[in-house]
C-alpha cells in the first residue's frame, strides 16, 4: 500500500525542499510544485516528492485521520493477540 502524508514544509532551496512530520525531516522533491512552495506551508508527501500544497487545517485533519486508522489497526492487532 502506498501512502501520502502532509508534511510540513522547514526549508526550499531550488527543486528540493525539508520537511518534517512528529520531529522526523526528510529531504523532498518540490518540482511537481508551481508555483514553488515556501517554508510553514504544508505539503502532500509520496514517495520523496512534494505533489500538492495543502492548508494548515487540511494538514492537521488529514493527520489526524491518520493516527485514528493506527490507533484502529493497533486495537485490531491486539485483539487477534498480534500486538
Amino acid at each position: 500500500m502506498c501512502l501520502s502524508v502532509p508534511m510540513r514544509i522547514i526549508e526550499v532551496e531550488g527543486d528540493k525542499a525539508v520537511v518534517e512530520l512528529g520531529g522526523t525531516t526528510q529531504e523532498v522533491s518540490v518540482i511537481l510544485i508551481d508555483p514553488p512552495p515556501e517554508p510553514g506551508q504544508y505539503a502532500i508527501v509520496h514517495a520523496g516528492f512534494a505533489i500538492n500544497v495543502i492548508n494548515e487545517d487540511e494538514a492537521r485533519e488529514n493527520l489526524a485521520l491518520l493516527e485514528e486508522l493506527a490507533e484502529c489497526h493497533q486495537r485490531e492487532l491486539e485483539s487477534r493477540g498480534e500486538g
